[in-house]
């Protein structure tokens, strides 16, 4: 099975040329926040570009105000069953190794927010652009719950283990001028340039040798890798656990009734 035939309702496939263009775009949600559709649709997308043939670069937008917004709300109540869990983390898993090990380049443009699970797809990629007023943040804590897809590895890989913290511990957003400032980003642009200097950038990539630009990556990667191998099992495991908690079932309706949460610690 190609892209063209996958079927996706929550992702635009496109091709201009050598760069294939996937597009975040979830229909009934200006957000692109991640429901159970938009996380099936992810890792098959992750999973398909690894067989990609024909183009030589890739790049992975957003549609509308947001890159993606996280996890959806409505979403989380269906996860605290066991089997649900299970299914979350083996596919959840999947989709970060395929996105880990994907050989062609990956260039980012980052439209609106990257949050959670969007944050750390933005920040697995090669070179990351990211329009002015858009924002980064990983608030996984905010909502009682480990930062268990990746965040925990990639953000101190590319700031450093203080400030990583630092953000991944308030689950305060980063500005687009300071993810540029501190390595999280490659590149501001303004908004109405981002998708042609993203786009720039992959046909740049895209013309080059593609199995030395391809094996270097792989080669970089593995540094990724290691750190995901070291980071990601264990921050999962403790976020299935943390979806049991009635700290996350108070962040949840603290949201809904729109208060601040007190947490308790059980």
């Amino acid at each position: 099975m190609d892209l063209e035939e996958a079927g996706f309702k929550s992702i635009r496939i496109e091709r201009a040329d050598q760069v294939l263009v996937a597009t975040i775009d979830r229909p009934d949600n200006q957000l692109n926040a991640v429901d159970d559709r938009l996380h099936f649709e992810l890792t098959s997308l992750f999973r398909l570009l690894r067989q990609e043939r024909q183009a030589r670069a890739v790049l992975l937008t957003g549609e509308g105000k947001a890159f993606c917004a996280g996890g959806d709300f409505s979403w989380f109540p269906t996860l605290r069953s066991p089997e649900r869990l299970a299914e979350l983390r083996r596919d959840a898993k999947q989709m970060i190794w395929d996105l880990v090990d994907l050989e062609l380049p990956l260039v980012v443009a980052i439209n609106g927010p990257a949050v959670g699970l969007g944050a750390t797809i933005a920040l697995l990629g090669d070179v990351i652009f990211i329009a002015e007023g858009a924002h980064v943040a990983d608030p996984h804590v905010r909502v009682g719950i480990v930062a268990g897809d990746g965040g925990t590895a990639i953000w101190p890989l590319l700031v450093g283990p203080a400030r990583a913290k630092e953000y991944l511990l308030t689950g305060d957003p980063v500005a687009a001028r300071e993810a540029e400032r501190i390595g999280l980003v490659n590149r501001v642009v303004p908004a109405s340039e981002l998708m042609t200097e993203a786009m720039a950038m992959a046909t740049r990539l895209a013309e080059g040798a593609p199995l030395a630009i391809q094996y270097t990556k792989v080669a970089v990667n593995q540094l990724v890798k290691q750190a995901l191998q070291t980071a990601f099992d264990y921050a999962t495991a403790h976020e299935l656990v943390t979806f049991m908690t009635e700290d996350h079932q108070e962040a949840l309706a603290a949201i809904a009734e729109k208060r601040l949460p007190r947490f308790l610690g059980r």
